[in-house]
């Protein structure tokens, strides 16, 4: 599904993706801030299309361009068991303490939501965890 949005003029590229993490305090009284503020906190999106009007703002010094932008599905480690695509998995709270570990990032994903179902979308590999146990990298969505 396609939303709008506002973006960095500088950050305005097709094809770019991006974190989306929450409102800024500086943009409160901004009368542009229900359009930058219309995403999912902490979850990444990709820019589809970038639109000719162009806002000035306060945070970003050459101004915000409207953008088409597409929710990106959550790359993500699930136990084997529950790699399957099409199944649903509800994500708990037993995140990795390994920080050091080079698929970390993938254990405890960004916008993922605790106690909350996801769909795997698409099954891409098999991990094996530095503590020896193994895990399925899979594409998931809410």
């Amino acid at each position: 599904m396609v939303a709008i949005t506002l973006i960095g003029e500088k950050q305005a590229r097709e094809g770019n993706a991006f974190f989306f993490m929450g409102p800024l305090t500086e943009c409160r009284d901004c009368k542009l801030k229900g359009v930058c503020f219309n995403l999912e906190e902490g979850r990444q999106y990709i820019i589809t299309a970038v639109r000719t009007v162009h806002h000035e703002c306060k945070v970003h010094e050459e101004g915000v361009r409207i953008v088409e932008v597409e929710k990106q599905p959550i790359k993500a480690t699930v136990p084997v068991r529950a790699a399957l695509e099409g199944h649903t998995v509800n994500w708990d709270d037993k995140g990795c303490i390994n920080i050091g570990c080079p698929k970390h990032a993938q254990c405890v994903p960004k916008g993922i939501k605790v106690n909350l179902k996801y769909k795997v979308l698409k099954v891409l590999g098999t991990i094996e965890c530095p503590d020896g146990q193994y895990f399925k990298e899979v594409l998931l969505e809410l």
